[in-house]
C-alpha cells in the first residue's frame, strides 16, 4: 500500500498561537493548507488562570481580529492596559516614565490575555475554517523539489506543499532542517510567572521595576482584583522563588507594589513557573520553500512583552505578501519569501537591540549608568512627543 501523500498550498509546523493564526489566514485566504502539530486535540478550557500571560498589541489586535479570533476570546478574561508606570528601583531618587492611553491617543495601550483563553479562540475558528486540514505527526525529513518541498513523517505518510511555514518555536526543527545558523545567547535569567489578587484595584495599569541584583518586576492587570507576574530574576534567585513558598514571593512584591496595589494573596489554585530567557537571531527568516514565523524566527528578551507580537507581525506580513504576489508565482516562490524577508528584517532588528540594550542598561550597577539611566529616564518623561512615539511604536502604530 502506497504511502499517504497530502497535497496543499501552505502547510505549517507548529501548533502554537502564532502557528494557528497562519493556518487560519491563510486558509481564509482560500489556500489549502496543513497544520502539522502532535496532536489535534483542542485546548481544554478551564476556569482557573493561566500564568501564562501575553501583552497583544494593535497589531496583535488587528490581526486577530482581521481572522475572527478576537470575538471568539472569553473578553471576560482580557484585561485592556491604560497606562504603564516604568520605574529605575524602588528609591525615591530612581527615575521613572509613565504612558498613558490618552497621551498616545488611544483606547488601550495593549490588552492581557491568558495564553488558554488565546489558544482556545484559535481552535474554536479553525473548526469553521474551509480548506484546513489539521494533521497529527511526528516530522522526520524536509525535502525539496523543483516546484515544492516535502515533509516526510515518522508513519511514512508526508506533506508536500509550495510553501513550509516554520512556526515550532525556538528549537525549530524546520530551520533545523534548514541549516540556518543561529547566534545564541543566555540572559542567565529564568522568567518567573504567577497569578495574585490585588487588595486595590490596578485601574488598568502595568507596572514594571528594574532593580539591578534582583532583575526586572512587572505586575500586569488582568479582570477583576487580579494582577499577573513576570519577573525576570537572575538563575539563583529565580531557583530561590521557586523554592520558597508563595507567602515569601507575596513579601518581596509588596516591598514596591504595597503603596499602589496593597497586599497581594496568591490565586488558587497557586501555581508558578519559569522559563529561561535568551537572545535567539537566526541567520536568516527564509530559505527555499521556507518562511520562519514566531519563536522560530526570532527569540527577544520579554520585558517589553512583545515575543507575541513580533510572532503575529510575521502572520501579518507574510499573509499579506503572499495574497498580493503576482499570479504566475506560487506561494514559496523566492521572490515572495525576499519581499517577507526584507518586510521583517527592520522591526525584529529594532526590537531585539531594543530589548537587549534596555536589560543591559538596567542590569549594570555601575554608578555613571545608573545615574545617567535615572536621569535619562525623568527628562524622557518630561518631553512628551518623543514618549509618545515610543509608545506608539510599542503599539505597533505606524
Amino acid at each position: 500500500m502506497a504511502a499517504q501523500v497530502h497535497h496543499c498550498d501552505i502547510c505549517i509546523v507548529g501548533s502554537g498561537a502564532v502557528g494557528k493564526a497562519a493556518a487560519l489566514g491563510f486558509a481564509q485566504a482560500g489556500l489549502r493548507v496543513a497544520l502539522l502539530c502532535r496532536s489535534t486535540a483542542p485546548t481544554p478550557v478551564s476556569a482557573s488562570w493561566d500564568v501564562r500571560v501575553f501583552a497583544l498589541n494593535h497589531v496583535a489586535n488587528k490581526l486577530l481580529s482581521s481572522l475572527k479570533v478576537w470575538d471568539a476570546l472569553d473578553l471576560t478574561r482580557v484585561a485592556p492596559v491604560t497606562e504603564m508606570q516604568v520605574k529605575g528601583g524602588n528609591a525615591a531618587s530612581d527615575g521613572q516614565i509613565g504612558f498613558d492611553a490618552y497621551g498616545a491617543r488611544t483606547d488601550e495601550l495593549a490588552w492581557i490575555v491568558e495564553d488558554r483563553n488565546l489558544n482556545h479562540a484559535l481552535d474554536t475558528a479553525m473548526k469553521f475554517a474551509q480548506h484546513l486540514a489539521l494533521v497529527a505527526g511526528q516530522a522526520k525529513q524536509l525535502q525539496w523539489h523543483d516546484d515544492s518541498a516535502s515533509i516526510l513523517l515518522e508513519d511514512g505518510s508526508s506533506i508536500r506543499a509550495s510553501l513550509v511555514v516554520g512556526a515550532d518555536g525556538s528549537q525549530s526543527w524546520v530551520r533545523g532542517q534548514c541549516d540556518i545558523g543561529l547566534d545564541y545567547r543566555s540572559y542567565g535569567h529564568q522568567g518567573v510567572v504567577t497569578n495574585f489578587e490585588c487588595e486595590k484595584p490596578h485601574h488598568g495599569v502595568a507596572h514594571q521595576w528594574f532593580v539591578e541584583e534582583l532583575g526586572i518586576i512587572a505586575l500586569l492587570p488582568l479582570p477583576g482584583h487580579r494582577v499577573s507576574l513576570v519577573w525576570s530574576a537572575p538563575d539563583a534567585l529565580a531557583a530561590t522563588l521557586m523554592r520558597e513558598p508563595l507567602s515569601a514571593l507575596v513579601a518581596r512584591l509588596e516591598e514596591y507594589c504595597l503603596d499602589k496595589l496593597g497586599h497581594l494573596t496568591p490565586v488558587l489554585p497557586e501555581e508558578i513557573k519559569a522559563f529561561p530567557l535568551t537572545l535567539m537571531r537566526p541567520h536568516s527568516m527564509i530559505a527555499p520553500r521556507v518562511a520562519l514565523i514566531g519563536d522560530a524566527a526570532h527569540v527577544v528578551h520579554p520585558l517589553a512583552g512583545h515575543g507575541m507580537n513580533l510572532g503575529f507581525g510575521d502572520v501579518a506580513s507574510l499573509l499579506e505578501l503572499v495574497k498580493n504576489r503576482e499570479d504566475h508565482r506560487d506561494c514559496g516562490d523566492a521572490r515572495v519569501l525576499e519581499r517577507y524577508r526584507r518586510a521583517r528584517k527592520e522591526e525584529v532588528l529594532l526590537m531585539q537591540m531594543t530589548t537587549d540594550g534596555l536589560a543591559h542598561l538596567f542590569g549594570s550597577t555601575l554608578a555613571p549608568l545608573r545615574l545617567a539611566r535615572n536621569v535619562g529616564l525623568n527628562l524622557l518623561n518630561r518631553l512628551p512627543v518623543i514618549k509618545n512615539k515610543l509608545i506608539s511604536h510599542a503599539m505597533g502604530s505606524k
